[in-house]
Order: structure tokens, then sequence, then C-alpha cells
């Protein structure tokens, strides 16, 4: 009986004094085994024999003295590298190429190091720092301003204006009356407490009213159709003594003509065109 690592498990040829490589705890001759199993090498197309060291990357196969930067030719073995587009490139040439620059220092961000992403900008995390306590801002929340960043609590104590109304930091929005920051829900009206933000309201004492309210409180009486006289919008009206009148409701009491820019005589609560007064 024979060995079964005797003969070439192709071939079939002896291996005595020979050199042979195993597969699969089958016995290969050297050209048996090249010609069956040998890689290709990406760069120079030969097969990788059994006696050249096989270098292998995402199912890709190199001789060693093949291994190399497609840019500036330097070898790859044992050292860093990166892939773009399934190309080889040494970190230096990748950085040189693909590496984005970091938006505060303006230096490469080198592959494998760890880079924060922001408005579609990239800094080393060691630079994407708050501005005014220098703490890493990592992915906790941040406010920018000025083309910098800030932590919350910093942006707060540093720029945040507080409610005039609640004293609470302003984070968003907000509504300015009176040269006074206000919250959008804490500006209401001072009657009834409705939302003024984005409504038209009236001023009275330096406090602000919706339409409805300022005439129920504070809006005089038109003498004719009795409706109050907020001049919103710039309503003309017309006053006399102690009575005010809508533009549209001074009138004769008689003929019912416009007396606005006419000449006109009183009786009583009533006024009357020069005509009908003089009747």
């Amino acid at each position: 009986m024979t060995s079964r690592h005797t003969d070439c498990h192709f071939c079939l040829q002896s291996l005595r004094g020979r050199k042979f490589a195993l597969r699969e705890e089958n016995a290969y001759c050297v050209p048996c085994y090249d010609s069956l199993y040998a890689n290709p090498c990406e760069e120079c197309k030969q097969p990788i024999e059994c006696n050249s060291k096989d270098l292998a990357y995402k199912g890709r196969h190199w001789h060693e003295g093949c291994f190399r930067c497609a840019k500036c030719s330097r070898s790859l073995v044992e050292k860093p590298f990166a892939a773009k587009d399934e190309v080889l490139l040494c970190t230096e040439c990748y950085s040189d190429e693909y590496s984005s620059k970091c938006f505060h220092c303006q230096k490469t961000i080198m592959p494998g190091s760890r880079k924060m992403e922001f408005k579609g900008s990239s800094w080393h995390e060691s630079c994407f720092v708050c501005q005014y306590c220098r703490q890493p801002l990592g992915t906790k929340p941040l406010i920018t301003k000025d083309n910098e960043n800030y932590c919350v609590p910093c942006f707060e104590k540093q720029f945040a204006h507080h409610c005039y109304a609640c004293k609470k930091v302003i984070t968003s929005g907000g509504v300015t009356y009176h040269d006074q920051p206000w919250h959008k829900e804490c500006f209401v009206c001072a009657g009834c407490k409705i939302q003024l933000s984005g409504q038209r309201f009236i001023s009275k004492d330096e406090y602000p009213y919706c339409v409805d309210c300022f005439s129920k409180f504070y809006a005089k009486k038109c003498a004719a159709c009795k409706k109050p006289i907020t001049a919103l919008g710039g309503a003309k009206y017309i006053s006399f003594e102690e009575h005010q009148w809508h533009g549209e409701c001074f009138n004769c009491a008689k003929c019912c003509v416009s007396l606005v820019g006419q000449e006109f005589l009183t009786r009583q609560d009533d006024i009357l065109c020069h005509k009908c007064g003089s009747a």
C-alpha cells in the first residue's frame, strides 16, 4: 500500500523528492496545483504560484511585488491603504485625492480617522467642539451662530433672549414687541389671552390687545351707529366736542347727506346739514 501523498492527485506522477501542495487533503505537484488553483494577479494578470505570497483583499489577489499604490507605486504590503472605485491607494495619495478637509483647521481628515459631518461640512472629531466651552459636541444638540457651533447651554448663556412674559429662553422664532422678545405662545391679548402672533392687534398702556378686546374695553362708540371706533387700518372718523362718528356715519340726521368736510349745525345730540338746520 502506498501513502496517499506519494503521487500527484491530478497527474498521478510521483511526488518523491518533489515539492507539492495540499488542497482538501489531496497532494498536488507544483505545476498541477498552479494550473488548477493559482489565483490570477490583479496587477500583472499572471498566476500567483504556490511558492509566491498571495495577498488578498475583498476577493481579489496580488503578487507581493504587485501590491502597490496605483498612484505613487509604493508597496502597500503591511501598510494602511484605502480603496476607491476598486483602485488601491496609500493613505497619503487617497487623502490628496479624496479625503475631506476639516472645516475648522482646513487640514485633511485622514482615512480611518473619525470625522463629524454637519450642514454639508466635515470636521476632525477633535475640532468639532463648542466655540465657548471647547467641549466636544459629538452628537449633542447644538446651535450655529456666525459659522461657529455652540452647545445649547453655552449658546443660551451667551446669546439667547429671554421671553418678556415667562422669562424663559427663546431658542427659536419669537416675537419682538416694544423692543422686548416674546415667545410666540406667550404673546397674547391682555384681555382674552388669544395668541396674537401673525394677527392684527392694538397697543394700550404697553399691552397688546386683539381688536375685539380693545373695542370692548377702550374704543369710543360712534354717536350714530353705537359701534366701536377703532381706527384700525387707518379708518377715518370725526370728533366734535364729546362725540365721535365713523366717517360713513357722519350724516345729516334728517336728510342723511354726508357732512364730511361740510358745514353742519347741531341740535341736541343730532347733526344737521346747513339746509335742514335752517328750515
